[in-house]
């Protein structure tokens, strides 16, 4: 008998997919896929949730994720990626929305949260951002320094090692080519970055199809 497996995509708006017209994003190039692959007739079927909010940072996460797993919780299992860290490490009037032993602690907390519905965690790294913004205060009164994106996901690293989860690394294949990958923003991908980031998830999904 088939499977209904659940994958749950918590994160902020690169989840969501913002500024990619085209594709709609990462998550939802990836629902596709899957929803194409199970009509081919291949295996269980994997029906995948985009739970991104633009803006969104680990305390939010906090406030969300117990009702958000209870409410999409599949008998078959879950697949739970987290996908968080550039608005946790932004800098607004001085002091960084969410510090780096309280971003550990976040994560933590929502991997403890992740693990009573689901035994298949993976966390998700930063993206670096565009050197024209890097230091920067941006319109929305925000800095981002790509120093604490290194920091950052070094914190999502050692988690991910320290509790045996899965650790997609969005960051290295984006460092070489940021500026072509990124939109005018310097924070968010074009349709070209979201397009390579689906093309990194696909294998990993591909394990569940």
């Amino acid at each position: 008998m088939k499977k209904i497996i659940y994958g749950l995509f918590f994160g902020d708006s690169i989840t969501y997919g913002e500024y990619d017209g085209v594709f709609g994003g990462w998550v939802d190039i990836l629902k596709r896929y899957a929803l194409q692959k199970f009509h081919e007739g291949n295996g269980d079927e994997l029906i995948l949730f985009n739970l991104g909010i633009g803006g969104e940072t680990t305390e939010g996460l906090l406030k969300r994720i117990p009702h958000e797993l209870a409410a999409r919780n599949s008998a078959d299992g879950n697949i739970v990626f987290l996908s968080y860290g550039a608005n946790d490490l932004a800098v607004k009037d001085g002091v960084q929305i969410v510090e780096p032993d309280k971003f550990r602690s976040n994560i933590k907390e929502a991997v403890a949260h992740a693990r009573q519905f689901s035994n298949t965690i993976y966390l998700v790294s930063i993206l670096p951002f565009s050197q024209k913004i890097d230091g920067v205060v941006v319109s929305s009164g925000k800095k981002r320094i790509n120093e604490d994106v290194v920091a950052y996901n070094q914190i999502l690293k050692n988690i991910a090692a320290e509790d045996s989860l899965g650790y997609i690394d969005f960051y290295s294949a984006f460092l070489d080519d940021k500026e072509i990958l990124l939109s005018a923003d310097g924070v968010h991908p074009n349709e070209k970055g979201y397009g390579m980031m689906a093309e990194i998830a696909i294998p990993i999904i591909e394990k569940y199809l």
